[in-house]
């Protein structure tokens, strides 16, 4: 996709009109939960579903943010990034799993029950530390941008770009998924880990629990469209579009190319590891299945939908697919994927800046 092709709306009509519609959608989502707080007779009531569902969404229109700053700014095309947000998922459920304790299944006061089953005698090392919350959400943040500043350094600096990064990301999410499935890893093997109690001594499964998870999903959701719109508006955001565009020109020129890929590639991944930390408790489960490359895949398709190197794109894209997916696999499941496919061939071919490529009347 070109630079034309991925540049921001421009001002005018356009951008005020994106301007509003953004405005609004996050008003809509804000009262949301109180007005599931009405009664069920209300014509204004929202159902439980209806908030879960959405919350579920706002997390992943966040791991859509985080590809979008790597691919339409930076031209880092990770298909990967599902892996990050798994790891995310997977830090606050081992919190949740720890929280469990003496209510579990087996009733053994420090072990989950799926390592009581197993037949483990202690916690392993790396447990340690997950009973608290702080704890836990470093680790959901560290280790994936430890992960993708192993990765992104070692392709970055032997100028591994184009498919081949793509390879190697997909490659990875698909070794972690065959890991996580291995029951000696002590993850909780094909079934991962469910049956969470509660967080933050707030039950699960509650109204207020509900709430509080939807808030903070936004609330990170806002922020992080704050942080990288204030990066992709600086110097190092025109630095990170010239070598989108131009990476050898920008090499060329003075500037350690290595270094800002692999800056915006580690956050990029920090973000979507927040993401998937905010995810699990919402969903109430995190297994193996979560690392299968097609999500990630599915989430680039996301970002090209809505329209990349826009940031807005890459949360409308994220919106509109997965409501379309929940709508299409309850009353045709079996069509998703050809029409995931129809869709992203359609957005390719008749609207080349995606779907935020509407709020702009500037030629192609």
């Amino acid at each position: 996709m070109s630079a034309s092709l991925a540049a921001p709306a421009p001002g005018g009509f356009g951008r005020m009109t994106l301007r509003l519609v953004l405005i609004g959608a996050v008003l809509l989502l804000a009262m949301l939960p109180a007005l599931n707080r009405l009664p069920a007779d209300s014509a204004l009531h929202v159902s439980d579903f209806i908030v879960s569902i959405t919350g579920k969404w706002i997390t992943y229109a966040i791991l859509a943010l985080a590809i979008d700053l790597a691919w339409g700014y930076a031209g880092i095309l990770s298909l990967g990034h599902g892996a990050f947000f798994a790891l995310g998922g997977y830090a606050i459920g081992m919190h949740l799993m720890r929280l469990i304790g003496p209510r579990g299944v087996y009733g053994h006061p420090v072990l989950p029950d799926f390592m009581v089953f197993l037949g483990y005698r202690e916690l392993p090392w790396y447990w340690l530390g997950f009973d608290h919350f702080p704890f836990a959400i470093l680790m959901a943040v560290a280790v994936p941008g430890l992960l993708a500043g192993i990765v992104g350094y070692l392709a970055f600096r032997s100028r591994i770009t184009g498919v081949y990064l793509s390879i190697i990301t997909q490659a990875l999410t698909y070794a972690l998924m065959l890991a996580f499935f291995r029951n000696d890893m002590g993850f909780g093997g094909n079934n991962g880990f469910t049956d969470f109690k509660e967080l933050l001594g707030m039950p699960l499964n509650t109204p207020t629990a509900r709430s509080a998870l939807f808030y903070a999903s936004l609330l990170l959701l806002l922020a992080a469209l704050w942080l990288c719109s204030s990066i992709t508006r600086s110097k190092l955001g025109r630095v990170l579009v010239a070598i989108r565009d131009a990476e050898s020109r920008v090499r060329f020129l003075g500037y350690d190319v290595t270094q800002h890929k692999l800056f915006v590639f580690v956050l990029s991944a920090m973000i979507a590891g927040l993401a998937g930390a905010l995810y699990v408790p919402q969903v109430g489960i995190i297994n193996p299945g979560e690392f299968s490359p097609g999500n990630s895949i599915e989430a680039v398709i996301w970002v090209a939908v809505g329209g990349r190197g826009t940031l807005v794109g890459a949360l409308l894209g994220a919106f509109s697919v997965n409501a379309l997916k929940t709508w299409l696999t309850t009353v045709a499941p079996d069509l998703w994927l050809f029409a995931l496919g129809g869709l992203f061939v359609a957005v390719t071919l008749f609207l080349p800046r995606g779907l935020i490529g509407l709020f702009s009347k500037a030629p192609k």
